[in-house]
C-alpha cells in the first residue's frame, strides 16, 4: 500500500539516512539503492524490510557519509601525471606546436586518475544503519496505519451501499414475480383456451422456469459475504489478500443476481453494486 517513512542520524563522524517509499502491489517488491559500503548488506536489508512491510512496490533509499574520511574518492598517480606532461611537451617543441590545456590533457590520460575502493562500514556504522533503516520502515508503516483507518471508513461505506442495494432488491424480488407471472398467463391465455396441453407437463415448465429465475440463494449468500467481509475487515491482522477473495464471492453472487433477474429496476441496483465492489476491489491492494 502506499506509504511514506524517512529517518536520520547525525555526529560529528556520521551522516546516516534512509527514505522508505511503497505502492500498491500485491506481494512485496523491493528495490533498494545504498552506497558501495553496505553492498555486503543487502541480504540483510531486505530481512529487515520484510519483518516490518509485508507486501507493497517498496522502495529504499539509503545514504552513510562518514565525515572522518581525509581521502579523496579517487587516487591520483602524480609521477604519471608529471611524466605524461614532460612526453607531451617534448613531442610539441619538436613538433614545433602549442599545446593548450597540456594539464587537462595529461589528467585525462590513462591511468592517471584510478577510483578508490570504498571500505566496508565496520560493526559499530552498521548498528547504526540498522537503527535508521528500521526507523524509517516503522514511520512508513505508521504512516500506512492511518491510511488504512481511512480506507476502512470508506470500506464500510461501500458495503452500506451495496446492503441497501441488496435491501432494494429483496423487496422488489416480489413484485418481479409477479409480473412475471401476470406476463405469462396474459400471453398464454388465449393459446391455452384455444388448444389443448398437457396441464402437468405446462405446470413442471413453469416450476422449472421459476427456479432458473428464483434469486434467494443468491440473496442469501450475498448477505453471507458482506457480514464476513465486514468480520475480516475489524478483526485479525494481513486480511488483504482474504479480502481479496471474499470480494471475487461478493461480484460473483451479485452478477448472478442480475443475469437471473431480468428486470430493468433490479439490474439499476445491480449496476450501483458493482460499481461500489470495483472501488473495494481496487482499495484491497492497500490493506496488507
Amino acid at each position: 500500500m502506499t506509504g511514506y517513512g524517512s529517518a536520520s542520524y547525525e555526529d560529528d563522524e556520521l551522516l546516516i539516512s534512509a527514505e522508505v517509499k511503497t505502492l500498491n502491489s500485491k506481494f512485496l517488491d523491493l528495490s533498494i539503492r545504498s552506497p558501495r559500503q553496505l553492498s555486503d548488506k543487502e541480504l540483510e536489508i531486505r530481512n529487515i524490510v520484510s519483518k516490518v512491510l509485508d507486501r507493497g512496490k517498496v522502495n529504499l533509499t539509503v545514504e552513510f557519509l562518514d565525515k572522518t574520511g581525509q581521502e579523496l574518492p579517487v587516487q591520483i598517480n602524480e609521477e604519471l601525471f608529471e611524466a605524461y606532461i614532460f612526453k607531451y611537451q617534448g613531442l610539441a617543441e619538436k613538433a614545433g606546436v602549442e599545446v593548450k590545456d597540456l594539464f587537462k590533457i595529461a589528467l585525462q590520460s590513462a591511468n592517471v586518475i584510478s577510483n578508490v575502493v570504498e571500505k566496508k562500514s565496520d560493526s559499530g556504522n552498521w548498528e547504526q544503519v540498522k537503527k535508521v533503516i528500521h526507523d524509517a520502515l516503522e514511520n512508513c508503516d505508521s504512516f500506512r496505519k492511518d491510511e488504512g483507518a481511512v480506507l476502512m471508513n470508506k470500506f464500510s461505506e461501500n458495503l452500506e451501499v451495496i446492503r441497501n442495494g441488496l435491501h432494494e432488491i429483496i423487496q422488489l424480488d416480489p413484485i418481479r414475480k409477479n409480473r412475471i407471472r401476470e406476463r405469462i398467463s396474459n400471453n398464454f391465455k388465449d393459446w391455452l383456451e384455444e388448444n389443448e396441453f398437457d396441464k402437468n407437463r405446462f405446470e413442471q415448465e413453469l416450476i422449472y422456469y421459476f427456479e432458473k429465475i428464483d434469486i434467494t440463494e443468491e440473496i442469501v449468500r450475498l448477505g453471507t459475504h458482506l457480514d464476513y467481509f465486514q468480520k475480516n475487515l475489524e478483526t485479525g491482522i494481513a486480511q488483504g489478500k482474504k479480502l481479496g477473495f471474499i470480494s471475487q464471492e461478493i461480484g460473483r453472487e451479485i452478477n448472478t443476481i442480475g443475469s437471473k433477474a431480468n428486470d430493468a429496476n433490479m439490474q439499476q441496483h445491480v449496476v450501483a453494486m458493482k460499481d461500489e465492489l470495483e472501488k473495494i476491489k481496487e482499495q484491497s491492494l492497500n490493506i496488507l
